[in-house]
């Protein structure tokens, strides 16, 4: 395998895919009002992330499993994503997908682009439903910072060679942090403080923002 040259980092919901799972799993269990005021209000950094998370989950307990393979179903990448991605791998950039969502979406995501690299949330599970509780890290803003650090080591990249991709409060610590960050049809709170912006949904005008392609 060659080197890296460098390491973009999508956030998922809201930028990689248009939706938030997390409203969509509060469909299926008849909160989806509740659960999508209190996804709004953390996106745009009214709520701290991790309770706000908490939250949501609780409201999902008792949901069968079998409701996450119905939703990934109704996900609608955004436009180009495939060919942006294939596009970055091409030029040795390494991707992967940091998520405030939950493993069980963004892994089956990962592996259908051909991702190895990805981090979300873990859903306690018993007996196929849902518990309502997380178990281990919460991805905060911290976490999503630090995924970045780790990933951009473990692959010898300078963190000036990095990318980092969102839309939401819970990401500007890793847009911060990345060489570049890129704001994607970003909530205002992410706006106000990060410089390259791309407000159309096509992840193909990202790469005007790239300059070492």
């Amino acid at each position: 395998m060659n080197k890296a040259r460098g390491l973009c980092v999508l956030d998922v919901d809201g930028t990689l895919i248009e939706e938030e799972v997390i409203d969509l799993l509060g469909k299926e269990a008849d909160c989806e009002k509740e659960v999508a005021q209190l996804t709004a209000q953390a996106m745009r950094g009214e709520l701290d992330f991790e309770s706000s998370l908490k939250k949501r989950v609780s409201l999902l307990k008792g949901l069968s499993i079998d409701a996450f393979d119905k939703i990934y179903h109704e996900l609608h990448l955004s436009k180009n994503a495939v060919q942006f991605i294939k596009t970055l791998k091409e030029s040795q950039i390494e991707v992967g997908l940091v998520s405030g969502g939950f493993t069980t979406i963004v892994e089956r995501l990962a592996k259908d682009l051909g991702i190895s690299l990805f981090a979300a949330n873990q859903l306690e599970i018993k007996v196929g439903n849902l518990t309502g509780n997380l178990f281990g890290p919460v991805i905060t803003r911290e976490v999503k910072e630090e995924t970045l650090v780790r990933w951009a080591d473990q692959l010898e990249v300078p963190i000036e060679r990095t990318i980092a991709i969102g839309d939401g409060a819970n990401d500007l610590k890793m847009l911060k942090r990345a060489g570049l960050g890129i704001a994607f049809c970003a909530k205002d709170i992410v706006k106000k403080e990060i410089n390259l912006q791309v407000d159309d949904r096509d992840m193909m005008k990202v790469l005007d923002k790239i300059g070492y392609l």
